[in-house]
Parts: C-alpha cells; sequence; structure tokens
C-alpha cells in the first residue's frame, strides 16, 4: 500500500521557522519526484517545491525561494520541507505528493499552470503563522 505521510505542523509566529517531514512507504522511492504543495482556506492548491530522489536536484516556487528549503534521506524513504521566515501568507495545510515524472512535478510546483495530477497524494499537516 502506498502511503505518504506529511506531519510537524503547528502554530508558530511570523519569522519562525518550522520543519515538515514526509515519509514515503509502498513504492521505490528512489523512483519518484517528492514534491511539497499547499492550500489556504478559500485559495486554489499550490506547489511549494519537489526533489528528484534520484539526484537531489531541487526546484522552489517564486513565493518560497530562500526561505524554504526541501531535501531527501532516500535511507529513510522520507522528504523534508524546512520553512524559515514564516509569513502569515504561508498559512495553509501543507501535503506532499509524489510522481514517476520530474517534468511534471516540477512544472506542478513551481510554476501556475495548475497540473496537480501526481501519481500519489499524502494527507495534509496544517500550518498556521500568526502575525
Amino acid at each position: 500500500e502506498v502511503q505518504l505521510q506529511a506531519s510537524g505542523g503547528g502554530l508558530v509566529q511570523a519569522g519562525g521557522s518550522l520543519r515538515l517531514p514526509c515519509a514515503a512507504s509502498g513504492f521505490t522511492f528512489d523512483d519518484y519526484a517528492i514534491g511539497w504543495f499547499r492550500q489556504a482556506p478559500g485559495k486554489e492548491r499550490e506547489g511549494v517545491a519537489c526533489i528528484s530522489s534520484s539526484d537531489g536536484s531541487t526546484y522552489y516556487a517564486d513565493s518560497v525561494k530562500g526561505r524554504f528549503t526541501i531535501s531527501s534521506d532516500n535511507a529513510k524513504n522520507a522528504v523534508y520541507l524546512q520553512m524559515n521566515s514564516l509569513k502569515p501568507e504561508d498559512t495553509a495545510v501543507y501535503y506532499c505528493a509524489a510522481d514517476r515524472d520530474l517534468h511534471d512535478m516540477v512544472v506542478a510546483t513551481t510554476t501556475l499552470v495548475g497540473y496537480y495530477g501526481m501519481d500519489y497524494w499524502g494527507k495534509g499537516t496544517q500550518v498556521t503563522v500568526s502575525s
């Protein structure tokens, strides 16, 4: 059974930091790109960042560049999203997803194309940033 489990969400003040783990199981981790997405109340889902599990290349949405860092631990089948300098507008439910096609994942996480047909999705974790 494929599972993607995001965790680590919580309430943090503006300027603070959070680290979100995404634990993956049930598929060959090294063959997939893993991405983070978020959805705020009343807003469309948007991409945040992604990483290629095969070569570690990373990609970011403009809104989080310089503040968020995505990394992976292939031995643990896990991806992490380190979020620094958080802003109230970062408040959202954060989801991790997996897709075999790195190009599709890059498009989904770094552009406003709005393609979100990823192979696998996990349940989200709530991040709330207070002002």
